[in-house]
């Protein structure tokens, strides 16, 4: 087993301890007002929530986050959750695919299209790659050895530096991400890890070929906490690992810096009423991942059981909240 394999099984086991989760900063959307109609003149199985999103149309507006890859254990929660995805018709994307592009032999733990042909699936690259070597031809290989219909590219600087190792030379990589993107012929995202997309980072992607943004804002599970525990056993630095752009407010601004963009919101969100004042904010779709970490360690049906759950709240809110669909919810006040 290479390193880099054995690191990705460390974070999976990091993930689950309490202590990767940010200890101080919270998501924002619990702030967040959400009406409350005594009359709310509608059926609650009459909420519509089938949306589209990078062309493809999902049943509710939820895609099952980026999480791991690059070992069996990998191998077996990555198609519990695409087996999940296609049964609820949701969309997926993969962890970093780093670790199957420099040892193929991985390359079925990222392979879920034979339990998931239909389902929207997006592949999984970082950035810092890009400075290091990696083109368009890496990026397509991303998307072509697994099927993907697209690709998220993730920033993560301040999980870099926490790594022993880390890729810290990040000095142009804006440029170097919309030379790669506009090199492409499919839909590429561009997504924090957890800690926020801010607005100065927005303004320097804004003219790029990007589909979407993922601002994976902070209040969930900070990698920063989750490096250190793999590689200390502890958080040494855990004022620095409370750094970020916590996500109502990542997603109030990137509306507000990109008023048409697509946005995902992620990072924090635990229930359907997060998922509703997050759609609420501007951001197409949620993605959720921590949370189903467990189930999908269990089984597919634990994560669709999960996941079922979640969309349930979903469609109350939206009931009690008097919005018939997301384009009542979205609509402004």
């Amino acid at each position: 087993m290479s390193r880099i394999e054995a690191r990705k099984l460390r974070h999976i086991d990091a993930c689950l301890l309490p202590e990767s989760q940010y200890q101080k900063v919270k998501t924002g959307l619990e702030a967040v007002p959400w009406p409350y109609r005594a009359l709310p003149e509608g059926n609650l199985d009459d909420i519509k929530l089938d949306t589209v999103f990078l062309g493809r149309r999902l049943k509710a507006p939820v895609l099952i986050g980026a999480m791991t890859g690059g070992a069996e254990k990998a191998r077996f929660i990555n198609r519990n959750l695409a087996t999940a995805a296609k049964t609820l018709g949701l969309g997926m994307m993969l962890g970093s695919q780093r670790v199957m592009l420099e040892h193929p032999d991985t390359w079925e733990s990222f392979n879920v299209r034979e339990v998931a042909p239909d389902v929207l699936l997006i592949g999984n690259l970082g950035a810092a790659q890009f400075m290091l070597g990696y083109g368009a031809d890496h990026a397509r290989r991303a998307v072509d050895e697994v099927m993907a219909d697209a690709l998220a590219i993730h920033l993560n600087p301040l999980q870099e530096a926490m790594q022993r190792g880390g890729d810290t030379r990040w000095q142009g990589v804006a440029y170097r991400l919309k030379q790669v993107a506009r090199a492409l012929d499919f839909p590429v995202i561009v997504k924090e890890v957890g800690h926020g997309l801010d607005v100065q980072t927005l303004q320097a992607l804004s003219d790029g070929p990007f589909a979407a943004y993922d601002v994976a804002g902070a209040g969930g599970t900070s990698w920063a906490r989750v490096e250190q525990l793999v590689e200390h056993g502890r958080v040494r630095t855990p004022d620095l690992c409370e750094l970020g752009v916590p996500t109502a407010q990542a997603l109030r601004q990137a509306r507000e810096t990109l008023p048409q963009a697509q946005l995902i919101a992620s990072g924090g969100i635990r229930t359907g009423l997060d998922a509703a004042r997050a759609l609420s904010l501007g951001a197409e779709v949620v993605a959720v991942a921590r949370p189903l970490l467990e189930p999908a360690l269990e089984s597919s049906e634990a994560v669709e059981a999960w996941l079922r759950d979640f969309i349930h709240e979903l469609r109350v809110a939206l009931f009690v909240g008097g919005h018939k669909d997301l384009k009542a919810l979205r609509k402004p006040a």
